[in-house]
């Protein structure tokens, strides 16, 4: 605990302010994205009429971000802390109300780092052996971490100043240690990032999705069989309550006006992929039933429960053209994993709002 104990130069300031700046670019990266997406799965009063249907690509792009990132993070969080642990035996280990109230900081902003990017790593496999609800924890978590992150910037402010330029050559042991933290990086992005990168996804070897694995070549998050419908209704119809309302069997829904679009499943684990749609746009659906050009919709789901069994759809979204009540997928009929007999497809959607088995649409 005396100074001097630790004599190696890599855990000197300069390593650590080489470290913490990645660092800091992935989890703020993590950070905006992932707030993007929850404002898109759960949008306040004032937002939700204003969420655009464009770039069609834009939840999958940002999404497969946030979980490249956050995979990016963890063995620069590892890299980081363990070049500034010394610190944690510094004698005396408080020297003022100041330095107590810094060190107490520093450790909220390490337990808020940790548990974040732990709980956010198994969701990704989705697998939950927790008590708490994760995506509200993960929510505030990501919040702490970031006021964490930011007010620890500020405290060290100075000291980032002074090492953030290299003055001299840098000693072979430290281009070798940030060798290897680059080389760890990329092995971890390169082999987890072709879950919805399609051009790394012959190199897919640690990601928990294989994008063109599953049934009609697309991975499935809920099955029928977890959702109780593996079995359709023999006297299914599509019921569309509004101004005017009315019921289609699939015999009227496949004689209307039918409607191809490529689009994407993003899912909130990372992975996405694309697939070629067909079905009857929900704008058709919603002329038919007299709705104002500016109504939000209730989509209902066959699904005896679950969290995501009626989700709501701004504007924005009904009305666009590429967002269709899908019949078919790839040419081929739904399979029933894939939302059979109907299921919403839209631009620019989380997967978990991609309602699969429709029965009733509800104009607001």
């Amino acid at each position: 605990m005396r100074e001097g104990t630790f004599t190696s130069e890599l855990h000197g300031p300069r390593t650590a302010v080489v470290v913490g700046r990645l660092l800091g670019t992935a989890l703020l990266v993590c950070f905006a994205t992932g707030l993007l997406s929850h404002l898109l799965q759960e949008p306040p009063t004032w937002l939700r009429d204003h969420l655009p249907s464009r770039p069609v690509q834009g939840y999958r792009v940002t999404q497969g971000l946030h979980v490249i990132s956050g995979i990016a993070a963890i063995p620069l969080l590892g890299a980081k802390l363990w070049t500034v642990y010394p610190k944690l035996f510094e004698w005396p280990p408080v020297r003022s109300v100041a330095h107590a109230l810094e060190r107490l900081g520093i450790a909220v902003l390490v337990a808020a780092m940790l548990l974040e990017l732990f709980t956010g790593l198994l969701n990704t496999v989705q697998w939950y052996p927790w008590p708490f609800p994760f995506r509200q924890t993960h929510f505030w978590l990501g919040w702490l971490a970031t006021g964490g992150l930011l007010l620890h910037l500020a405290a060290k402010a100075p000291l980032v100043a002074a090492h953030r330029r290299r003055t001299g050559p840098a000693p072979a042991q430290r281009r070798a240690f940030l060798a290897g933290v680059t080389a760890s990086v990329a092995v971890v992005t390169l082999t987890t990032a072709g879950q919805t990168v399609p051009w790394l996804r012959a190199l897919t070897l640690f990601a928990p999705r294989r994008p063109d694995i599953g049934p009609q070549g697309l991975p499935v998050n809920r099955t029928a069989a977890q959702a109780g419908t593996t079995t359709a209704p023999a006297d299914w119809t599509l019921r569309v309550d509004g101004p005017r309302p009315y019921e289609l069997t699939m015999s009227r829904l496949l004689a209307m006006p039918q409607y191809e679009a490529d689009l994407p499943i993003a899912c909130v684990e990372g992975w996405s992929a694309s697939a070629r749609w067909a079905g009857v746009r929900v704008r058709d659906l919603l002329d038919l039933a007299g709705a104002p050009g500016d109504a939000r919709l209730r989509i209902t789901s066959l699904e005896a429960e679950g969290p995501y069994r009626v989700t709501d759809m701004p504007a924005a979204h009904a009305r666009d053209p590429l967002t269709l009540l899908a019949l078919r997928v790839n040419g081929d009929v739904l399979d029933p994993d894939h939302g059979y007999p109907a299921r919403i497809i839209a631009p620019d959607r989380p997967g978990v709002l991609q309602t699969k088995w429709v029965t009733r649409m509800e104009i607001l």
